[in-house]
């Protein structure tokens, strides 16, 4: 078996490749050449087209020519330069007095070329001749080469970070699946995959398992041998209570039942908490409504609406031991029990409403091993604790939930949602 990768190395690599392929397209640019711009224009030039006035073909793309009447002109960006000024107004042979110029640069010598933007004008007769630098574009066709390039480089890194980072995730995504499945009498496979970090946590969780579930097998064993070596003395105890007398004898039978019934759940818990759900295609509809003719055909206060047909994989005989317990649950506290279906976000939802008070405080904690709703310990008004444990255990070996909710009328409602084919 080979050793798997450490987590670091793809993301140290992903780091370096990002670095590496920044500074190749840093230097691209840099090499390929500065921004566009106009290189600098010899005032001589310009003492030229101002005193022909005519803008040569081979001066068109670097200088502009225009007359205007008023001596309003110049660029926010640019200062004037009377040095400046003087040596152009020298080369056209005017007074210094008709030229007017704007600059973004200063010189040092007045007679050097002009560099960035200008704006120089001639006084005449009839107004002003100006000659000016033409303005850059915001974007030019470097601009859009360079941001293609970046775009590009982006794109790719981007590819890349994506195809590391769903390496890295899947096989942490399916160790939380099998996380998730892991349940008490059920083992589930925990994949060994990915990176060395990924495959120790793996490790660590398959035997954190197998010692939950060596424990739980243990415990459960446990408590099905006392509740089976029970049934012994119970039995002689009911022997013995024959000889007493009729009143005392009554209500010793009614205690020992009530204690057979208790040992007889908490085996039920044991077992349902203990053993694999066999899943075959089945119409949970028609499971409902047999069920429910079944209880009511035994004088059991329950009834169902009718819903759409709704198939799904499951166990038929934990579903159907699911729907007692919560039938009777709502006969026990609300004294009717009524049924529904129905698919809601491709779900199917189940909801058993009953008359009575509702639950209150946290409805969460009846699903608890031997919490009752009702807080006496009164036979006649409560059951062993154990049927929401069972009801929740059987439901999520579905893969479904299960809720309790107090109705706005007045009443409770169980919401069981298991999932559909």
């Amino acid at each position: 078996m080979t050793r798997a990768r450490s987590i670091v190395v793809p993301i140290v690599l992903l780091v370096i490749a990002a670095a590496l392929a920044g500074t190749v397209v840093q230097f691209t640019i840099m090499f390929n050449g500065p921004p566009p711009g106009f290189g600098p224009v010899p005032i001589g030039r310009i003492a030229q087209v101002l005193r022909s006035g005519t803008l040569p073909d081979d001066a068109a793309r670097r200088i502009t020519l225009n007359r205007v009447s008023g001596d309003v002109f110049g660029r926010p960006d640019e200062q004037p330069s009377s040095a400046r000024d003087a040596a152009i107004a020298e080369r056209i042979g005017v007074p210094v007095e008709r030229v007017r110029g704007f600059y973004l640069f200063p010189a040092r010598d007045p007679t050097e070329d002009l560099r960035g933007s200008f704006t120089i004008a001639l006084a005449q007769e009839n107004g002003w001749l100006v000659a000016a630098s033409p303005e850059l574009p915001t974007f030019t066709s470097w601009h859009v080469r360079r941001l293609s390039i970046m775009l590009a480089t982006v794109s790719l890194l981007s590819l890349f970070a994506w195809a590391v980072a769903r390496r890295i995730s899947r096989p942490i995504r399916h160790l939380a699946d099998a996380a998730t499945r892991a349940r008490v009498g059920a083992r589930s496979v925990i994949p060994m995959e990915g990176p060395r970090e990924i495959r120790e946590l793996a490790e660590s969780l398959e035997a954190m398992q197998e010692r939950i579930l060596q424990q739980a097998e243990g415990r459960a064993a446990m408590l099905a041998a006392i509740t089976h070596d029970l049934g012994t003395p119970l039995s002689r105890i009911a022997f013995w209570i024959e000889q007493l007398p009729d009143a005392a004898r009554d209500r010793a039978n009614g205690d020992i039942a009530e204690m057979r019934e208790m040992l007889g759940a908490a085996l039920r818990f044991t077992r349902e908490d203990g053993s694999s759900v066999t899943h075959v295609r089945l119409d949970l509809g028609s499971l409902i409504e047999s069920l429910v003719d079944d209880l009511a055909a035994a004088g059991r206060p329950v009834e169902c609406a009718m819903g759409p047909r709704v198939v799904m994989r499951g166990d038929p005989a934990a579903l159907r031991r699911m729907f007692v317990n919560l039938v009777e649950n709502a006969v026990r506290y609300g004294d009717h029990a009524a049924l529904a279906w129905s698919i809601v976000d491709g779900m199917a939802q189940v909801t058993v409403d009953d008359e009575g008070p509702g639950f209150s405080g946290d409805p969460e904690m009846l699903f608890a091993p031997f919490v009752r709703g009702e807080a006496s310990r009164n036979r006649a008004t409560g059951g062993t604790g154990l049927g929401l444990a069972i009801v929740k255990h059987i439901v999520e070996a579905h893969s479904g939930t299960v809720r309790l909710e107090n109705r706005a009328g007045g009443g409770g409602r169980v919401r069981v949602r298991l999932p559909v084919e």
